[in-house]
């Protein structure tokens, strides 16, 4: 069916939004940096490389259970930097607020981003603030942008997957998705589940101290690990196998999903990461982010290989496989 509207899943992360920045995006707009199209530009100004990004949060509930869209917004631009192997250094704040938000809602929201900022260790050092007319918006939308940069060599880009390469995650997939819509519905477990939200900058200081080479490196927000995955299959030009066995799921996620009729694997995460890494080393990293806090339940889940290229394959734990193609609707609207 042909779209000639803006639909929804558009903004999902999935087939239909990559469809949207290959068709009308980079035909005007591209270049070498924009066209790899990971989650941050990286370029050098005078000798310096440099790691540049941007993101908006329009989630809803804007307070959620293990968090809300001040820090996620903080975590978020953070997280998307350090994927590239960049220290985040500096973001910028923008605020569009509905007439009539509550400012005890917007006190708490701004505490939280200074919390968020001094546990990532940047420093706002801009930033804008618009109100609406009432319905304009639904209460607060933020738009970051963050700066940071980049002291290792190595080439980490979706393009830059080899075959062997092994994929890491680096703990339980789901969390942030499943908590948002288990508020959203109403559901309640024995064991709540909360947001991941969490800044990986240290994780991925702690990582590029091995000296291991990272290829790719995604944070699987909207899409979830599916479509950071397929991402790295299809710019890489490789086939990537993963071990349904292998995935690191909460229970109560898998419980949940049931309930709400969707796939853990295309959830959105704002706490983790999926790396791909060089096989000989492999291990050794992954000791590495186990050593961490955010890492304690990272795991090898698969690996790229030479054969079904541009395409994800699940082995299943009946033993047979898979495809896992990239989203084409939005399961979960308004998660970040």
């Amino acid at each position: 069916m042909k779209n000639d509207r803006i639909l929804l899943a558009h903004g999902g992360g999935g087939q239909l939004g990559n469809e949207l920045i290959e068709k009308y995006f980079l035909p005007l707009l591209g270049n070498p940096i924009l066209n790899k199209l990971n989650d941050q530009g990286i370029f050098e100004v005078n000798s310096t490389k440099l790691a540049f990004t941007t993101d908006s949060y329009v989630i809803t509930p804007i307070f959620f259970p293990g968090g809300n869209i001040g820090e996620l917004a903080v975590y978020g631009t953070v997280n998307d930097l350090s994927m590239g192997g960049a220290r985040p250094l500096y973001l910028s704040l923008g605020l569009i607020i509905e007439e009539g938000f509550p400012m005890e809602d917007l006190k708490k929201i701004i505490h939280s981003i200074k919390r968020a900022a001094l546990e990532s260790e940047v420093k706002i050092i801009t930033g804008d603030t618009k109100v609406v007319n009432k319905g304009g918006v639904d209460g607060i939308y933020i738009n970051t942008a963050g700066i940071g940069i980049v002291q290792v060599d190595q080439n980490i880009s979706a393009d830059n997957v080899r075959v062997g390469d092994r994929v890491i995650v680096s703990g339980y997939l789901g969390d942030h998705g499943i908590a948002i819509m288990s508020e959203r519905e109403g559901l309640i477990f024995n064991n709540p589940i909360q947001s991941d939200s969490a800044p990986l900058n240290k994780l991925v200081c702690t990582m590029l101290q091995t000296k291991v080479k990272i290829h790719a490196m995604r944070d699987p927000t909207r899409g979830g690990l599916a479509s950071s995955l397929n991402e790295f299959a299809k710019k890489s030009k490789v086939g990537i196998v993963i071990e349904e066995e292998k995935l690191p799921i909460r229970g109560e996620v898998k419980e949940a999903c049931e309930i709400l009729g969707i796939d853990p694997l295309y959830v959105a995460n704002e706490g983790k990461l999926v790396a791909v890494v060089e096989r000989v080393r492999a291990d050794d990293l992954l000791q590495a982010i186990k050593g961490n806090s955010l890492g304690k339940m990272a795991g090898i889940i698969g690996e790229a290989t030479d054969s079904h290229r541009g395409k994800v394959i699940m082995k299943t734990k009946i033993g047979t496989t898979k495809v896992v193609d990239m989203a084409v609707g939005e399961q979960l609207p308004r998660i970040c």
